[in-house]
């Protein structure tokens, strides 16, 4: 069964948003027993990091499993995001297997095609506080903030591809996020201040992984970053 391309948009904003949840988290605790202490420490960690918190860059890989024809689909590029006051922004350049371009700005996803030359664009609308919880939760976001919107639980620590990260867990509280994804879990790299991995799971069984590498926190980047490169013959739609 093939999913809209509403909703397929809405788990891409998710794991795009996740690479700089804890983006400059200090050491977690000890291994051992998750404790409340744990979380809160996490949570005072990510409250001081949203401070500092201008940009971030990294290359990804997502993985998309969709259970009922058993398949994964693997995307491959570079992720961008930049907090201007009270407004984030974020662009995706998809370089592989087909290249493409999302963009979230002004309250709105627009996606580029190059191969059909055309941008079908969606403004977050009614759904524009779902996509924002997102956007906090992924950039440069406050610990605490977490707590409206979602039940977190300190998870312990993990190996992730060798490296020892801290894991946490996070269930919608509201009953319309939650249609969409059940449960989030994130690692983050505690030597490193930064997210490594994360996982969204949806009631359907599809589940998608987002792993990030070469990642750069308030470095310089591409001034045209945030502009689609669209030409004179550019297409715009914009589904009803």
């Amino acid at each position: 069964m093939r999913r809209t391309m509403a909703m397929r948009l809405a788990t891409i904003v998710l794991a795009l948003l996740a690479i700089s949840s804890a983006a400059q988290t200090k050491a977690a605790p000890a291994a051992g027993a998750p404790s409340t202490s744990s979380l809160e420490q996490v949570l005072t960690q990510l409250d001081a990091a949203a401070a500092n918190f201008k940009s971030a860059q990294a290359d990804f890989q997502w993985d998309q499993y969709q259970k009922v024809v058993n398949e994964t689909d693997v995307q491959k590029g570079k992720v961008y995001f930049e907090k201007r006051g009270h407004e984030t922004l974020m662009s995706a350049e998809i370089t592989d297997p087909d290249k493409k371009t999302l963009l979230f700005s002004d309250g709105k996803i627009r996606l580029y095609q190059p191969r059909i030359d055309q941008v079908t664009e969606y403004s977050a609308g009614k759904n524009r506080d779902e996509v924002e919880s997102f956007l906090v939760l992924g950039f440069g976001s406050r610990g605490h903030d977490l707590l409206k919107s979602f039940d977190v639980k300190y998870d312990g620590q993990e190996l992730v591809d060798g490296v020892k990260a801290s894991k946490l867990e996070l269930t919608p509280k509201a009953a319309k996020v939650k249609s969409m994804f059940e449960r989030i879990i994130i690692w983050l790299d505690t030597a490193r201040d930064v997210s490594i991995k994360q996982q969204a799971f949806e009631p359907s069984g599809d589940y998608r992984i987002a792993n990030y590498t070469n990642i750069k926190v308030n470095s310089k980047m591409p001034e045209d970053v945030f502009k689609l490169k669209t030409t004179g013959k550019t297409k715009v739609v914009t589904p009803q």
